[in-house]
């Protein structure tokens, strides 16, 4: 079985004290590759020194989450297009819309979110999308913005079968995490009616630590607790959902094979 924990903040401070011990615990429980998204400036430099020390295992992203989005979030968008100008990185992000921690940045949010999907198209590499308490205003940019050249996943998906069925006619892929091992998480109902084919899975590390972790600093090598769980929802094998998820994230990021 090969795993690939789509969406892993494994730079943040929480995780350097023993950042090796967690890499050999990654390895242990069969995640072959950490995606690794962009939050802003200030988490660049962390976020490469980790990439170029597990060149095999992780790969950067490069965007501005909105929740870093300010009134001078133009400064750091010049900052982030200086680095896809400069070198590859498997997406852009991560970036979207967050409202539940400040609705007066909203406007900002939607223009900075509006410029990143612009870099996804022009880069042509997925983008991968934050979206909290906001999911018509984030699906409605990407409506917006959209054509066949368009691709990405809402990371951290815990909507409606309604929201999973817009997300799809995009053809964009839905991230699953921690949250669907959570009893009152509201995936059991949904996940069941959504194709295989639109799923990944992710940690979110260190955040939203899956049952039996929760409440603890999550790793990414606790993306076999979630596979699980995404298995017994399904009425599947672990083996099947480890498969293709791995290769819905092999196909959306073009990664080498595992």
């Amino acid at each position: 079985m090969h795993f690939i924990d789509s969406h892993a903040h494994i730079y943040a401070k929480a995780l350097q004290p023993d950042l090796q011990k967690a890499m050999e615990r990654v390895v242990e429980a069969s995640v072959h590759k950490v995606l690794m998204p962009n939050i802003d400036h200030t988490s660049i430099d962390a976020m490469l020194e980790v990439e170029l020390k597990y060149p095999d295992i992780c790969h950067a992203m490069m965007g501005l989450h909105p929740c870093s989005v300010k009134r001078d979030f133009e400064k750091e968008l010049y900052l982030m297009e200086s680095w896809l100008e400069k070198r590859k990185f498997i997406a852009v992000g991560e970036t979207g819309i967050d409202l539940f921690w400040d609705k007066t940045t909203l406007g900002y949010q939607q223009e900075a979110f509006g410029i990143q999907l612009a870099w996804a198209k022009k880069y042509k590499i997925p983008i991968v999308i934050h979206c909290r308490d906001a999911f018509e205003e984030t699906i409605a940019v990407v409506e917006r913005h959209y054509d066949e050249t368009l691709t990405g996943v809402f990371h951290c998906f815990t909507g409606t079968k309604e929201d999973a069925a817009r997300i799809s006619a995009l053809h964009f892929k839905m991230g699953i995490g921690g949250v669907a091992t959570f009893k009152n998480g509201g995936l059991q109902q949904v996940l069941p009616a959504l194709n295989t084919a639109d799923l990944l899975l992710e940690t979110d590390s260190p955040y939203l630590a899956p049952v039996p972790h929760r409440g603890k600093r999550n790793e990414s090598a606790y993306i076999p607790f979630i596979a699980q769980k995404v298995a017994d929802i399904l009425e599947q094998d672990i083996e099947e959902v480890a498969d293709f998820t791995t290769n819905n994230a092999i196909h959306l990021f073009k990664l080498p094979t595992v």
